[in-house]
């Protein structure tokens, strides 16, 4: 066990590519390979009355389908699976439902905003999408070039998901699941994605936290191209507040990502000054002139960037854009074709 940042982490190292990590009697930790800087998803697999209910299943990729072709010829090898739960409607969470349900005949438990999000998603990657997200991103400043790849190659992690069911059960907040002799309640959380699925144990002090909650980095929380002018960071600020106002802080928390540790309160609050440094440094920038949002992404990420990286990078700014508009500190007026940002006029 260590501790960092006051947080605590049971376990120091997350499990290598092909382990199993027994987190609680009746409770497995896998990861499944991701083909990015982030390389892992986190699945968790709970003991059901039948079987093992699935927390997430990974993304649409022939590594991922190994990966899990090697844990059922391996470590859990004639284990069945009930129930396929899905946190949220992203490839790397989602994407193999389909394939899991249809090979095990289990049933999708998923928040109705991520079985239609996904659903939308699958009938994407048209030519008017793509035109769509190319003047998003050049109208906010992005050069051309770098929305056409951006729009193109930036989007294809979107298209990772495979066929759903044409049936699911919808999660819905409040509700109460039971899973073998444990039971959860059903929270969801907004800002990284829509009704995003967390599971909280009351009698065993564990969260299923998906990816509301992080150890060391923060989950990306985006405008998208078809909510512009959406306030998706104020939605992920205010389900921190939920999180803290309603959860104890001894509670394991078990995340989508990186490794399990205790300490909800600190981590809630490390993430909202996170959130309020970047939205100092939007501010200080527009204080001395109107920036483009492609000229802020800039200042709050000083790394070189690749495709995948840039579309996230570019919508999480926007988000604390929008954030600032919605606080009425700055403002994004038209320049010509563009859009820019600055201190918001009085009149």
């Amino acid at each position: 066990m260590s501790q960092q940042s006051n947080l605590i982490f049971p376990f120091e190292k997350m499990p290598d590519f092909g382990d199993v990590c027994e987190v609680a009697d009746g409770i497995l930790w896998i990861r499944i390979p991701l083909p990015y800087q982030l390389d892992h998803v986190n699945i968790y697999l709970v003991r059901d009355h039948v079987g093992w209910a699935v927390i997430d299943t990974g993304i649409k990729t022939m590594e991922a389908i190994a990966a899990w072709e090697a844990y059922f010829a391996g470590p859990l090898s004639g284990i069945l699976i009930s129930k396929v739960i899905v946190t949220h409607h992203h490839p790397d969470h989602i994407g193999l439902a389909g394939w899991m349900c249809e090979r095990f005949d289990a049933p999708l438990l998923t928040s109705y905003s991520t079985y239609m999000g996904s659903k939308v998603i699958s009938l994407g990657g048209n030519e008017r999408q793509t035109r769509s997200y190319f003047d998003f991103y050049t109208r906010h400043g992005m050069s051309r070039e770098g929305a056409g790849i951006v729009a193109i190659q930036g989007n294809d992690y979107l298209r990772r998901v495979g066929e759903l069911p044409d049936s699911f059960l919808r999660l819905l907040m409040s509700d109460v699941l039971e899973i073998g002799d444990r039971t959860f309640r059903i929270i969801t959380g907004d800002g990284h994605a829509h009704e995003q699925v967390l599971l909280y144990c009351k009698e065993e002090k564990l969260l299923f936290a998906a990816d509301q909650i992080l150890e060391k980095i923060s989950p990306n929380v985006s405008v998208y191209a078809d909510e512009r002018s959406g306030d998706p960071l104020g939605h992920f600020l205010r389900s921190l507040r939920f999180l803290r106002a309603e959860i104890p802080n001894d509670v394991l928390i078990l995340p989508g990502h990186r490794r399990p540790f205790v300490g909800l309160q600190q981590r809630c609050a490390e993430l909202e000054a996170h959130h309020e440094e970047r939205c100092d440094l939007i501010r200080s920038a527009c204080s001395v002139r109107p920036h483009t949002n492609a000229e802020l992404v800039g200042i709050l990420f000083l790394r070189e960037l690749d495709a995948h990286q840039m579309s996230f990078a570019f919508t999480e700014t926007l988000a604390h854009v929008n954030r600032l508009v919605r606080r009425g500190e700055i403002e994004t007026v038209p320049d010509g074709d563009l859009l820019i940002n600055r201190p918001l006029v009085s009149c």
